[in-house]
């Protein structure tokens, strides 16, 4: 029994060990958070910040490069700030700006760590978290795409058969992004104009292809057998 427990203890140790381990268990907990912090302004602030600084210590802790650092500053400075706009003076135009300054934020960070988990070397732990983590920023990343959207397209997208022509609930956008990206096709959102479904299919590749090229790094990190 107390080797099963060292090896159990081992285990954890190393798990913990791991830097996108980190990023990827926080970026879960935020997930889970979004329908208790949406409610209110002030929980949207603390959801949106802890998220850029969370985000922006994994690309660095990742990439350990200095322009990788500045990019994400450059874009989630803007970002915060627009959000803090949006809810002070209550604008739409501050919220717009911080949804695009937000996708190409998620957009950065989320190419910083494919391209840590898919390069060719030794396929650790630390990059299976990291995949992890990517995957589940691709959904948060096309959750800001699909709420952009709707403000230049407003009933771009129907709940239950009616329209949506205002600001959807962050919790809604993230719902129906990883219901597109998984292609469960459970989801009572549904695109009903053209750019939507355009979005929708390209969300859909994008986590097929996710798959199938994270499965065939895997394959490739194993020597072939000798016959």
């Amino acid at each position: 029994m107390s080797r099963r427990m060292a090896a159990a203890r081992d285990t954890l140790v190393v798990t913990v060990q791991q830097r996108c381990f980190w990023l990827f268990a926080v970026l879960l907990l935020l997930l889970v958070s979004v329908p208790f912090l949406e409610a209110s302004p002030g929980g949207r602030i603390v959801l949106n910040v802890a998220s850029l600084l969370t985000l922006i210590a994994g690309a660095t802790a990742i990439t350990r490069r200095a322009g990788a650092t500045l990019i994400t500053l450059l874009l989630a400075v803007p970002t915060a700030l627009s959000l803090l706009l949006a809810v002070v003076y209550d604008q739409p135009q501050f919220r717009v700006w911080s949804q695009v300054f937000g996708a190409g934020f998620y957009f950065a960070v989320t190419s910083y760590l494919l391209s840590y988990t898919l390069r060719r070397d030794v396929m650790t732990m630390d990059k299976l978290y990291g995949a992890a983590a990517a995957f589940l920023l691709l959904g948060v990343l096309w959750g800001f795409l699909y709420s952009i959207l709707l403000t230049f397209y407003p009933g771009a997208l129907a709940m239950n058969g009616v329209p949506m022509t205002g600001a959807a609930a962050p919790s809604t956008m993230l719902y129906f992004s990883f219901v597109t990206l998984t292609a469960t096709g459970m989801s009572d959102v549904m695109p009903v104009h053209p750019v939507a479904r355009m979005l929708c299919s390209l969300e859909m590749i994008t986590g097929v292809l996710f798959i199938a090229v994270l499965i065939a790094r895997l394959a490739g990190s194993y020597p072939p057998r000798e016959g």
